[in-house]
């Protein structure tokens, strides 16, 4: 072993330096996510990203996305089109630096760069050369025509002047690298709702979208002269607003050198609804995280309708102010701040740091908040209508709910219904809900005990989109998973205080089992939203077949893998006899069935609850979930061709 070990050279020559974009191709995930779906869209993005960037600083208005017929992607913009002219210090193209070097882009200052920007980091169009079989650009600039093709993060041919035109822009189109992607097939929906987003964020760009692909052709096109005016319209189709004008504003804020330094757009409406839905942009980003921008905004708002009730006689002297949770239940808001240097905490932007932001947002909504109350005096008085009952309702049931709140926030005495595991450290420790005492019986008999802790939940529980928190809080399931999770709900969330890195869904593989799953995603998304940006939600996968013949047993999870191993069977033994049994529920496996399909840490298979959008994330839960039937309905007609199978 010693001589082994000797002979084993470890100098400058083991080091492997990856040059030029081979970390891209080598670390795919690192630059885009994922090489599945989630990363082949962002592609895209990153494309787009740069005309959104032009129209930015005020040179674009029309951006055109194609979903060709052999699945590549085409985007064209009517900017000042990418930089032809040789770079000072690499001796090629700039639209060839542009795609060749990572962090090389207009983005880091300098006379005709960006000051205002959403990719950061450079990486954009570099990035999805490298990951891209083909990739061809178009520029118009100067009165000529110019192209460039790439393969694989390297020119295939040099710039060349291919015509002339009177107009100016860039186009290119790329073709994502089948050796990188697990799938090559783009979704128009997904991207038809990340380009709303984006046209409602930036009024006044048109955005085009087209699908020509065989069975598939679509287009859709996006303007919005009132921008997140139009963004609040959208989200709230499916709510009922209380009063009728949009409250909105905009400021800009000079930098001492004179230029623009950041600029500001929010906009309000109050719904029937009891759930706040806040949505937070920094350079078109979406902080998902909320930052300093989200900050001032709510310590403005409180202090605002605070000083405004008292100033009308709403409140008196001798009663308590609103808190942050009474003036924002049913609000819809729209925080965009644009700005020349922003910090994101986190390689996710999920969170913004600029810590005078604040500070600018807090001022400006003082201000244009209360001009607004000031000036509109029949709505403002529906707001503090909406406000002061939900203010009512907390100090009426506060003496009764506080002792147990406490309780709950705190991590109380644990639940009689929960067996819980031995295991202490929460990154080992996993925590089944499972649907029914009967189901509950064989998890706790054949978990192991040592990590797997199992809470039964008795039939459907709360559907928290249509009740307040007082009303969340009287559930005996919600408060046996607050208690058991230990991390608290809404504004006393805690990550740090989770007891199970796990939260695994195992619900029947039914209709009913379904609707259990929903309600409780609907809770995490509402109440405890962090536990799905943080990945901590998995829904288990119970199978629905046994095919059993003597000692040979087999298990399938879809009627997909039912019939290919039916066929299968079929060929090895054309006259065997098979028991086949189509799982109900849980319930009807024993312990060991349970544990060997569904819980071994080895062998069984866990969906892991993701949010790549939060903003779809929110219109799904109040389509599926809210009040108003018709827009259910609408869904259910629209997707109705994606399922597969619906409860046999």
């Amino acid at each position: 072993m010693a001589a082994d070990v000797e002979q084993q050279r470890y100098d400058a020559e083991q080091i492997t330096v990856l040059e030029g974009l081979e970390p891209v191709r080598t670390r795919p995930g690192m630059y885009i996510g994922s090489t599945g779906a989630r990363g082949l869209h962002h592609l895209v993005y990153e494309v787009v990203d740069n005309s959104v960037d032009e129209a930015l600083a005020g040179y674009c208005k029309n951006i055109d996305i194609k979903i060709q017929a052999d699945n590549s992607i085409m985007v064209e913009d009517d900017g000042r089109g990418m930089p032809v002219d040789i770079h000072p210090k690499l001796g090629i193209p700039a639209v060839e630096v542009i795609h060749t070097v990572l962090h090389a882009g207009g983005k880091f200052g300098g006379d005709g760069g960006y000051k205002v920007s959403g990719g950061l980091h450079g990486v954009g169009a570099s990035v999805v050369n490298a990951l891209s079989e083909y990739m061809e650009v178009e520029i118009k600039r100067d009165g000529k025509l110019y192209r460039q093709t790439y393969s694989r993060g390297e020119p295939t041919s040099g710039l060349e002047v291919v015509g002339e035109s009177k107009k100016t822009g860039s186009k290119t189109m790329f073709r994502p690298d089948p050796e990188i992607f697990d799938e090559i097939e783009y979704d128009f929906g997904t991207l038809e709702h990340r380009f709303r987003e984006m046209a409602f964020l930036n009024k006044g760009v048109r955005i085009n979208i087209v699908d020509e692909r065989d069975g598939k052709k679509r287009k859709e096109s996006f303007f919005y002269e009132g921008g997140i005016r139009e963004f609040i319209k959208h989200q709230n189709a499916n709510k009922e607003p209380i009063h009728a004008d949009i409250i909105y504003f905009e400021a800009s804020r000079q930098s001492e050198e004179g230029g623009g330094d950041a600029e500001l757009e929010i906009a309000i409406q109050y719904t029937k609804r009891f759930n706040e839905t806040i949505f937070t942009y920094a350079n078109n980003i979406n902080t998902i995280e909320g930052g300093m921008h989200l900050a001032g905004f709510r310590s403005s708002l409180t202090r605002v309708f605070n000083d405004y009730a008292r100033r009308t006689g709403v409140l008196k002297e001798k009663d308590d102010s609103f808190t942050g949770e009474d003036v924002r239940e049913g609000m819809t808001a729209i925080i965009s701040v644009k700005l020349v240097k922003p910090q994101f905490e986190g390689q996710t932007k999920a969170k913004l740091g600029n810590s005078d932001i604040r500070g600018f947002v807090e001022s400006t909504t003082n201000e244009r908040l209360m001009a607004f109350l000031e000036e509109n005096p029949s709505q403002a008085k529906t707001i503090m209508e909406k406000i002061y009952g939900t203010y009512k309702i907390r100090l009426k049931t506060q003496k009764v709910r506080e002792a147990e709140r406490k309780s709950l926030m705190d991590g109380g005495s644990l639940p009689g219904k929960l067996a819980d595991c031995s295991e202490k450290d929460p990154e080992l420790s996993e925590i089944f809900l499972v649907e029914g005492d009967s189901a509950g019986g064989s998890a706790k008999l054949g978990r192991d005990r040592r990590r797997q802790a199992i809470l039964p939940l008795r039939g459907k529980i709360l559907n928290v989109e249509r009740a307040n928190i007082d009303k969340v809080l009287s559930s005996d399931e919600i408060k046996n998973m607050i208690t058991a999770f230990g991390c608290g709900i809404d504004d006393n969330f805690d990550l740090e205080k989770l007891r199970y890195h796990k939260i695994i869904v195992m619900t029947d593989a039914d209709v009913d089992g379904a609707h259990i799953r929903t309600l409780l995603l609907t809770f995490f998304f509402r109440h405890m939203t962090q536990l799905i940006q943080n990945g901590n939600v998995y829904i288990a996968q119970p199978p629905l077949y046994q095919v059993k013949r003597g000692k040979d047993v087999h298990y399938t999870y879809s009627e997909k893998e039912q019939d290919k191993l039916m066929r299968r069977l079929g060929e090895a033994s054309p006259n065997a006899k098979y028991d086949i049994q189509r799982y109900k529920g849980l319930g009807e496996m024993d312990a060991a069935q349970l544990w060997e399909t569904t819980m071994d840490f080895a062998t069984r298979t866990l969906i892991q609850v993701t949010m790549d959008d939060y903003v779809l994330a929110d219109e799904t839960f109040v389509t599926l979930m809210g009040d108003k039937v018709e827009p259910r309905r609408r869904f259910i007609e629209e997707n109705a061709k994606y399922v597969k199978n619906l409860d046999i």
